[in-house]
């Protein structure tokens, strides 16, 4: 796939191959949605195509499950470094510490004792992609360890230091079978999601059909999305390779000063819209060209264009646009009744408010 064009690589993907190609490429991640009955299926779809597509290694989270934190970091863990990381009980952590901490009242400390495990400096022991299924049902807490590791790409915990490689990608897989995500995630971690995709169970899951894999729950429409195995084209594999082409071109891309303009009188009306309460951040302001950059080689042409401007937005502000409550509405300040503003927002949602805000006239 070397010598193909990335317009033709983009065409033998799978909506939820590109999405990861271009995180993976922007070296951010990604909001996946589904139905909830889908989530299960959805979560195998993405392993599969993680091992199969990009040969990155992968671990999948039950975040709605109940598992305990420490469990779920020793799954977050490489298969090499599962042997090394070995979560210390209770009771021998206990005693390590207390150890520890009479060698430093008497002036010396005892380093080789410590209950975190010493390892090489900044050596990688975290899987490439990590798939939390149901992420927004999860304790604050974890979902503030997830940043850490997201923005630093390190995080200290009881069965040692995590060190993600260079090529992680962190993909929350949670169910929206409404307009709204509930319960959301906190805004500091929408922010550092690059963008979001809705995957309707109609729109097929390509490995699982393959092989036959798929759940009771989705056997029913598999038969009717379901390709005959002949028909079926190779599955399309992305190497390093593939992947620095795309981000050449994407800063090769040219941008005229009316897109230019366009951009920030999109992000300028998100701000100024009685319905967005939040989440138009710089740093979302920032991803959103960047993103057009990056989808436009996708189109195999190397200007920006309005068309993939708009299309660029409902990828980056969907999850991140906070819409306001009536009580919040600043026209109250000015006489405007409660129950007006209600009736004019008790529709409002994210893809209302972006569709309102995308009727800006594009250049020419």
């Amino acid at each position: 796939m070397d010598d193909t064009s990335l317009e033709d690589v983009a065409r033998q993907l799978s909506d939820l191959e590109v999405a990861l190609f271009l995180c993976l490429a922007a070296q951010e991640h990604c909001l996946i949605e589904t139905t909830g009955d889908s989530v299960h299926d959805l979560g195998k779809e993405l392993a599969l195509i993680c091992s199969s597509t990009f040969d990155l290694s992968y671990s999948i989270l039950d975040c709605g499950s109940g598992t305990s934190i420490e469990d779920i970091h020793s799954e977050l863990l490489t298969a090499d470094a599962r042997k090394t990381l070995v979560r210390p009980s209770y009771s021998r952590a206990r005693t390590e510490a207390s150890s520890n901490l009479s060698s430093y009242l008497g002036g010396h400390r005892d380093r080789s004792k410590s209950p975190i495990p010493s390892m090489v400096a900044n050596e990688p022991n975290v899987v490439n992609v990590i798939i939390a299924k149901d992420f927004n049902l999860t304790s604050e807490d974890f979902q503030v360890q997830v940043l850490q590791l997201m923005r630093t790409r390190q995080l200290v915990t009881e069965i040692g230091i995590l060190n993600a490689p260079l090529e992680f990608l962190f993909v929350p897989l949670v169910a929206r079978d409404s307009a709204e995500l509930h319960p959301p995630l906190k805004a500091h971690l929408r922010d550092q999601l690059f963008i979001s995709h809705f995957h309707d169970p109609d729109d097929g899951f390509v490995y699982l059909e393959e092989d036959d894999w798929l759940s009771d729950a989705q056997l029913s429409a598999s038969s009717v999305i379901h390709t005959p195995k002949p028909l079926q084209k190779p599955n399309a594999k992305v190497n390093h390779m593939v992947i620095e082409k795309f981000r050449e071109a994407s800063n090769s891309v040219t941008i005229s000063a009316e897109v230019v303009r366009y951009i920030q009188d999109i992000v300028v009306f998100l701000r100024l819209s009685r319905a967005v309460a939040g989440g138009v951040s710089a740093r979302a302001n920032s991803q959103f060209s960047q993103l057009g950059r990056f989808l436009t080689p996708l189109h195999g042409i190397d200007y920006l264009t309005p068309s993939i401007v708009a299309l660029a937005a409902r990828k980056v502000f969907r999850h991140r646009i906070v819409v306001a409550s009536p009580g919040d509405d600043r026209s109250l300040q000015y006489g405007s009744n409660l129950a007006a503003v209600s009736r004019v927002l008790v529709d409002v949602t994210p893809d209302s408010i972006l569709d309102g805000v995308l009727e800006l006239e594009p250049p020419l």
